[in-house]
């Protein structure tokens, strides 16, 4: 709240105040001038006490102290400038009455109960003004907290596929070019056609990325042309067997995921294998979950190295952050194969 929103609301507070007292007042005495004066004192009073708690709780950091510190001062500081207020108050009727300035009925009651007595109304005054802007001070607090966490996780997100990004393009980049430069000469028909896959895979991997979710049948073309552009490398050492559920046409997936299981199946898999061998990705959809696997020759030693060349727990806080309820990754080995499976909401 700005400066001139905040003393505007206070001025339009104590004034409703004013306005009731000495609605209050007229139901069983006349309204005078000097009555209207001391009312007018009395809302001018608490409009500065309660200024003055607020930059005092300020300049002192009430806010950042324990609950217990917090409350004590809550409790004690208000019953101190609501007595101030009154001595004030006292003081400036007294100087009035002396000067002729003011005139009251005779039988108005003085003296220290009646000191006290205001004291303790103005007191129950300042304590619910100051309840009331320390819960809006915490709920603020709470909010910049909520809106402070969420920009550091998107940026935390953010950075996290810029990683990805980055781990991609280098990987098979290099390769792709290559094996294209040469492809020209030999089959120029087939030179543009892995030039088009390329060109859709590094448009996906830019665009895509940075959306929380993307279509399952948009990441299976991107994954189908990277796998095309890499069999330009490995040729015959890289086979793949598909086995796409139809009842996973209206899914979707966080983006890139099956590409890099992929790329690690690959990488860690048929790469480093004589001979090469086949990479199984099956996709299947059991009610609401979508599972994920994908398979390549190879060995995986639970503890020993979880990192398939992945990062599973990058993986892993990817899908508890994209992948919906129940969510989550596995590795398994088992007949010489590595099988990495992703269960996440569709």
């Amino acid at each position: 709240m700005t400066t001139r929103k905040r003393l505007a609301v206070q001025a339009l507070l104590w004034s409703g105040y004013m306005a009731i007292s000495l609605a209050m007042v007229a139901s069983f005495q006349r309204i005078t001038g000097s009555l209207v004066f001391v009312m007018v004192c009395v809302g001018a009073g608490l409009f500065a006490a309660s200024e003055g708690l607020r930059a005092l709780a300020l300049w002192q950091h009430w806010l950042d102290r324990s609950p217990r510190s917090l409350l004590l001062r809550l409790v004690c500081m208000p019953p101190v400038f609501a007595f101030g207020l009154q001595v004030a108050l006292y003081l400036v009727n007294r100087l009035g009455l002396w000067l002729g300035l003011l005139e009251f009925p005779p039988n108005m009651p003085y003296g220290w109960a009646v000191l006290a007595s205001y004291t303790v109304n103005t007191t129950i005054l300042l304590w619910l003004w100051m309840a009331a802007w320390v819960g809006l001070q915490m709920l603020n607090r709470w909010r910049r907290g909520e809106i402070a966490k969420w920009q550091a996780e998107a940026a935390a997100r953010e950075l996290e596929l810029q990683v990805l990004r980055a781990q991609i393009n280098p990987h098979f980049l290099f390769n792709a070019l290559n094996n294209l430069r040469a492809l020209v000469n030999e089959d120029p028909t087939r030179a543009r056609e892995m030039l088009s896959r390329l060109s859709n895979t590094l448009r996906h991997t830019l665009q895509h990325s940075a959306k929380e979710r993307v279509p399952l049948v948009d990441e299976l073309a991107v994954v189908r042309d990277y796998i095309a552009l890499e069999q330009l490398h490995h040729e015959e050492r890289l086979r793949v067997a598909w086995q796409v559920d139809p009842a996973t046409a209206d899914a979707s997936v966080p983006p890139m995921l099956l590409q890099l299981l992929v790329e690690n199946a690959i990488k860690h898999g048929i790469a480093r294998t004589p001979g090469g061998g086949v990479v199984d990705i099956a996709i299947r959809r059991h009610g609401p979950t979508l599972s994920v696997a994908v398979a390549n020759p190879g060995r995986w030693a639970p503890g020993a190295s979880e990192g398939t060349g992945l990062g599973l727990v990058n993986l892993r806080e990817r899908l508890v952050r994209a992948g919906g309820p129940g969510a989550g990754c596995s590795v398994a080995s088992a007949n010489g194969r590595v099988i990495v499976t992703m269960d996440l909401a569709a």
